[in-house]
């Protein structure tokens, strides 16, 4: 079975601007991620990573404003 992300950016040239950031937040949290498929990860896994990368990116919006 092969698998297509439907995650599309709105900028399409940000793509390994973006990966970068996620193996960053990974990296933070202790996730162990690969390039390309990470189906395997926990559901507590993909969530802590997005977690990480949302607390990120409200940080740098916070500091924008100050």
């Amino acid at each position: 079975m092969s698998f297509k992300s439907n995650n599309q950016l709105n900028i399409p040239e940000a793509r390994d601007a973006m990966n970068k950031f996620k193996m960053e937040a990974a990296r933070e949290v202790g996730v162990n991620l690969k390039q390309g498929y990470n189906g395997d990860l926990s559901s507590r896994e993909a969530g802590s990573v997005g977690g990480q990368m949302v607390k990120k990116m409200v940080e740098a919006y916070e500091r924008s404003i100050h």
